[in-house]
């Protein structure tokens, strides 16, 4: 059975997965990163999975892996297959692309950024599926964004396209300081993690997070529900400057916050709606694919390298 070999990098994991090519996972395994360990141990440990996958699918399936698809946080020149920066593994300037196609005896090999990625997994066979114009938002420890155009995603002329996160929403003294070197912006703002310290700092519990003021919203407790709608009208002004800009059919939301359901997309599309003029509103839907986005998206990657038809294909079995 033909397959490819998927890679995942996180701060704290490595999923990995083979990838049939109809986007049916045939095997899935999880390892920690090792970040602990330094960034020259991480990238080892990436290498060696590739193998240990190449090995399996070998043993089997019958044939080697026919490519690979890799998936890493932070700055990423596809084009050179670099993974040029990540703080949170603390790599600079890898050829991660040739060192994982070295090892698996010169078989092709991609390297994509990690949101873009799932994003073109949400795009072609996930939330977004039929849609030739979306946005894919993750609202995690920060905010990332994917812009998705006829089943492929735009990293813009320097790899840097989709990271509305960064988007000032709010202007002032009171305006929050951003890693980034910015203030105002959305992920301080509208991020899980934003939301979880402001919710802490409402309910006087250092231990509280989003999860909990997404609970407290549900059972109808003011504090809580004007750190949600303070967070919501953020999310609101950065989707509707994206929209403006992009006009996509569909926002897709995923990530930690976007597990509170209807506690987050009723009052967000209500939000949206009430901002927009002459714009069209466009489908405000919540992700499909979970944390497999990222090793579908990399398959993805990896089959698009074998046959650009590939991208057409529309089935997946999770």
């Amino acid at each position: 059975m033909k397959h490819v070999i998927a890679l995942d990098v996180g701060g704290t994991a490595i999923k990995a997965a083979l990838v049939a090519a109809d986007n049916t996972l045939l095997y899935e395994t999880r390892r920690p990163t090792g970040r602990d360990r330094g960034p020259d141990a991480v990238v080892a440990g990436i290498v060696e999975l590739a193998a240990e996958l190449r090995a399996l699918g070998e043993h089997r399936f019958g044939e080697s892996p026919s490519a690979a698809g890799v998936a890493v946080p932070g700055l990423v020149d596809a084009a050179t297959g670099t993974a040029v920066y990540a703080a949170n593994l603390g790599w600079r300037d890898v050829p991660l692309r040739t060192l994982i196609s070295e090892r698996l005896g010169g078989r092709p090999t991609a390297l994509g950024h990690d949101v873009r990625t799932g994003g073109l997994a949400e795009g072609r066979i996930g939330a977004g599926r039929g849609a030739d114009r979306f946005l894919f938002l993750p609202l995690g420890t920060g905010i990332a964004g994917a812009i998705g155009i006829n089943g492929r995603i735009e990293e813009g002329a320097h790899g840097y396209a989709g990271e509305i996160g960064h988007i000032a929403v709010r202007r002032g003294p009171d305006a929050p300081d951003c890693g980034c070197g910015g203030r105002g912006c959305l992920e301080t703002l509208a991020s899980a993690s934003a939301v979880g310290r402001a919710w802490a700092r409402a309910a006087g519990d250092p231990a509280a997070d989003a999860a909990d003021c997404a609970k407290a919203v549900a059972s109808g407790d003011r504090r809580a529900q004007a750190v949600w709608q303070h967070a919501v009208d953020a999310l609101a002004d950065g989707l509707v400057i994206g929209l403006t800009l992009l006009d996509p059919h569909t926002l897709i939301i995923g990530g930690g916050l976007a597990e509170a359901g209807e506690t987050l997309f009723a009052p967000l599309r209500a939000a949206v709606a009430e901002r927009i003029t002459f714009q069209k509103l466009p489908h405000i839907v919540p992700a499909a694919l979970g944390d497999t986005a990222g090793c579908l998206g990399a398959g993805l990657l990896a089959w698009d390298l074998l046959a650009p038809e590939a991208k057409l294909s529309t089935e997946v079995s999770v």
